[in-house]
This record gives structure tokens, C-alpha cells and sequence, in this order.
């Protein structure tokens, strides 16, 4: 079947190929790589996780979100209805259109949440211009982030704000808005994280957090930090969750999918990891636990900002930074949900982006309320402690360890084995010789497999069969 594809986009196109690496690398620098990415390390053992990270970065990652951008180009439309039309053309199930809704929801979700702990990080942009971490002990920034994190109604202000300033920038479209704005903040974002590395490696415990990240003891790595690796890799590249599809729609046609792809997955893994460096050592100088948990950056970071020189300049510096690579992470994950309702519901941007802004924001606050009224404990497919913080957990397992693997492998399938090859070579461009065959194997093969095993390990699959058999 032959469908012809609409390539008039009514959403504009990025101004340049360098406008979206910056733009994607800004929907993948975010919190993830500096606030996620060290705890996640320190819960699961340090080098041996890093090893497995960087392996579904390079064997996964890649290749999906060359296959994202790739399917968001093709179509010129949002993801939902993109596979709903690419799906047409290639003569496919119109249940397609169901990856489509499941990336748009996962990204729904993730902004609820993700909006209350970038909250955090406008607080503390506050405090740090304040003095507030000068000469301050480890046990006084941790009482002074239970103290905010305990409290509903501050969390709530600084929720509402974030999500205020998330929809003002969505209102204003792709270049007036985000392209403006990331052509500044990305590269100072890596000069400040080079900065902080550089203090680091002054301490008398930056080759300790050295060792940490790069010495691998597989017996410290379970199966279930396998699986965070794998979702890490698709929460920090931003995919399985149409915002690079998204992205990927505004790319001018003459821009290489692979350059651009390659080149933010290397990005965005350059920030994990010199996140890493400057945080492990100040986390070993001070005596604190590398798996504290969500809490790492907000107990480490003013630790350092309160005994360096120019501390209180350096310090709100680095949590505006952080701020603005949170802002246009949640850019990114409303961005897709609002393009479709401007394409299918007769709206301007404006009315879409407060209308799910406003959705946004109420789910959050059942994030905010887990934290102290409504938490809980629950046990997650048989693990052997419970975890507590009630609906944050729930929702960072759903979309992370669930929803975002379950949608790359789908949008893997799609990409190589749905969609014809004369049309993915096309829309690919890529000229090197070789280098198209190993995108299909990888895409084909080895992507969506490995995804396959992690998530049957999730669900315990392996160990039904061991005791199945007496194994």
C-alpha cells in the first residue's frame, strides 16, 4: 500500500542541524544524568553498572534513537499520529498507533514527577544565593533537605512555578521558544560541570571516586540494576517517550540522523559521567553513602559549593544550570502530547500546553503528597526489601523500568521490520559503506533482544524456568 506522507509541518522545523542536536541534547541533559545517574550508580555498585550503562548506551540506545528520529522526520507529525500514518503506508496494523499513545502517556507521567524534583532544584538555587550552604556540615544539609522535602506546601509552590515556566515556553513554539534558549544554556552547562570536576579532582578522594565509577565488581551488580541500566539508558536519552520522535519531526531533511544521533548520545553520556566525577569524591571526602538514594545531589553538592572559593557564585550558578537542563528536559516530554492535540483538536499551542500543563500539575500533586501523608510501603515483583515513597517509586518503576524498554523495543520492531528498507535507507541517509547493514542488525537483532531479556528478567521468567527444571 501506498500512502504519500504530508511533509508541510504545521509546528515549524528547528532552524538548523546544530539547533537540534543542542535541542535533543537538551531533552536528554537534564536531571537524569546529574541529579539520577549518580545515585542509581552508587545503589547498584558503581563500575560494573557504568560498564553495563555504557554497553545498552552504544548496543541500544543509538540505534533507537536513530530509529526515533528517523520515524518522527519521515512523518512530520506527532508521535501518536505519525505510526498511525507511517503504519498506513507500510500496509500495517493500525494498533500501531497504540506505541504511539504509550510513548505520549510515559512522558505524561514522567513530567509529574520530574516537575516536583526540579522543583527541588529551584529551591535550591534560592538557598545557595542565600549563603546557605556556606560552612554548612553533612548533617546540616541533609536536615535542610528533609526539611523541604517533608513540606507539602513548599513543594507545591515550587511544582506550580516550574510547570508555569514548562508551558510558557511550549506556548511559544520551537524556535521563538526552546531553540532560543538552549543555544546558551547547554554549553555553559558542560564548562560549569568541567569546573566542578576540576575541584574534585583537587581532593584528596577523587581517584576513590574514580575507582567507584570505572573499577567493575560484577558481584555488587544484581539483575534488577541490569534492568536499571537498561532504563536509565532510555529515561536519560529521552526515549520510548516520542520526545525525540518529536524532535526529530522538526529536523531539516538535509541533516544526517546518524551524525546528529551519535553525537547527542555521546553528549548526553559525557554529562553522566562528569556528573559522576565531581559528586563520588565529595560524597567519599564527607563520609556519605553513595547509594543515599534520590537525595545524592541535594546532600553532596552543597557540601562542596559551601567550602570552595566563590562557593556561593559557583554554587547558584550550577543549580540555575540545572534548572534550565530540567526545563528543557520537561520541555521535551509535554512537547509531544501538545503537538498532538494542536494536530487533532482544532487548538492553538496555547490552549494545549495549559490545558496538559494543568493535568500535569495535578498528578504531581500525588508525587509531592508521597513524600510525607500519602507514602507507603510496597514490594516490586518480589524484591527483597520494600521500597518506600509510595507513588514517586510506583511511577520511576512504571515509566523507567517498564514503559520506556517496552516502547524503544517496539519502536526497534517498527523501524526494522515494519517499515520497508528502501524507505529507511532513504530517510537514514547514511553514506558509509557498512554502516547501514550494521544499523538493520543492530535494530533488528540485537536492540529489541536485548530489551526482551531484561524485562523477562524483570518479571522473573528466569527463575520460573530454573525451578521449573530443578536448575
Amino acid at each position: 500500500m501506498s500512502v504519500k506522507i504530508n511533509k508541510k509541518y504545521i509546528h515549524g522545523q528547528w532552524s538548523s542541524r546544530w539547533a537540534f542536536i543542542l535541542a535533543a541534547t537538551g531533552s536528554a541533559v537534564g536531571l537524569g544524568n546529574i541529579w539520577k545517574f549518580p545515585y542509581i550508580t552508587g545503589e547498584n555498585g558503581g563500575g560494573a553498572f557504568v560498564l553495563v550503562y555504557l554497553f545498552c548506551i552504544a548496543a541500544i540506545g543509538v540505534p533507537i534513537m536513530m530509529a526515533e528520529v528517523m520515524l518522527g522526520r519521515a512523518a512530520r507529525q506527532s508521535p501518536i499520529n505519525a505510526l498511525t500514518t507511517l503504519a498506513k503506508q507500510a500496509g500495517a496494523s493500525k494498533l500501531w498507533r497504540l506505541l504511539g499513545w504509550m510513548g505520549v502517556t510515559a512522558g505524561f507521567l514522567i513530567l509529574s514527577y520530574y516537575s516536583v524534583i526540579a522543583g527541588w532544584t529551584l529551591a535550591y538555587v534560592f538557598r545557595s544565593a542565600s549563603g546557605a550552604f556556606s560552612l554548612v556540615t553533612a548533617d546540616g544539609v541533609r536536615s535542610m533537605f528533609t526539611g523541604l522535602v517533608s513540606d507539602p506546601e513548599r513543594l507545591l509552590a515550587w511544582h506550580t512555578i516550574f510547570m508555569v515556566m514548562t508551558v510558557v515556553i511550549i506556548a511559544r513554539g520551537v524556535r521563538g521558544g526552546l531553540e532560543q534558549a538552549v543555544r546558551v544554556l547547554m554549553p555553559a552547562l558542560f564548562v560549569l560541570l568541567l569546573v566542578l570536576v576540576g575541584y574534585a579532582m583537587n581532593t584528596d578522594y577523587f581517584m576513590a571516586g574514580v575507582r567507584f565509577m570505572f573499577t567493575p565488581d560484577f558481584s555488587a551488580l544484581s539483575a534488577a540494576g541490569v534492568l536499571t541500566a537498561l532504563g536509565h539508558a532510555f529515561f536519560t536519552l529521552s526515549l520510548g517517550m516520542g520526545a525525540i520522535m518529536i524532535y526529530g519531526s522538526y529536523l531539516p531533511k538535509d541533516a544526517s540522523i546518524a551524525v546528529t544521533s551519535v553525537t547527542i548520545c555521546l553528549a548526553d553520556t559525557m554529562v553522566a559521567l562528569l556528573a559522576g566525577l565531581a559528586i563520588f569524591p565529595i560524597v567519599f571526602a564527607n563520609g556519605l553513602e553513595p547509594g543515599a538514594g534520590p537525595s545524592l545531589i541535594f546532600q553532596t553538592l552543597p557540601l562542596a559549593f559551601g567550602q570552595m572559593p566563590g562557593g556561593i557564585f559557583f554554587g547558584t550558578l550550577f543549580f540555575v544550570l540545572l534548572l534550565l537542563a530540567a526545563w528543557t528536559s520537561a520541555i521535551s516530554l509535554l512537547e509531544p502530547a501538545v503537538a498532538w492535540m494542536v494536530e487533532n483538536h482544532n487548538v492553538d499551542r496555547i490552549m494545549a500546553a495549559s490545558f496538559l500543563g494543568l493535568l500535569t500539575w495535578l498528578l504531581g500533586i500525588v508525587t509531592i503528597m508521597s513524600f510525607s501523608d500519602w507514602a507507603f510501603s510496597f514490594n516490586f515483583l518480589g524484591s527483597d526489601e520494600p521500597k518506600t515513597s509510595g507513588m514517586f517509586d510506583v511511577l520511576d518503576i512504571l515509566t523507567a523500568n517498564i514503559m520506556l524498554p517496552v516502547g524503544g523495543m517496539l519502536i526497534a520492531i517498527f523501524a526494522g521490520r515494519v517499515m520497508s528498507e528502501k524507505m529507511t535507507k532513504q530517510e537514514l541517509g547514511i553514506r558509509a559503506p557498512g554502516a547501514y547493514a550494521l544499523w538493520a542488525f543492530l535494530i533488528r537483532y540485537v536492540s529489541p533482544v536485548l530489551v526482551l531479556i531484561v524485562l523477562l528478567g524483570l518479571f522473573g521468567f528466569f527463575g520460573f524456568v530454573a525451578k521449573l527444571f530443578g536448575i
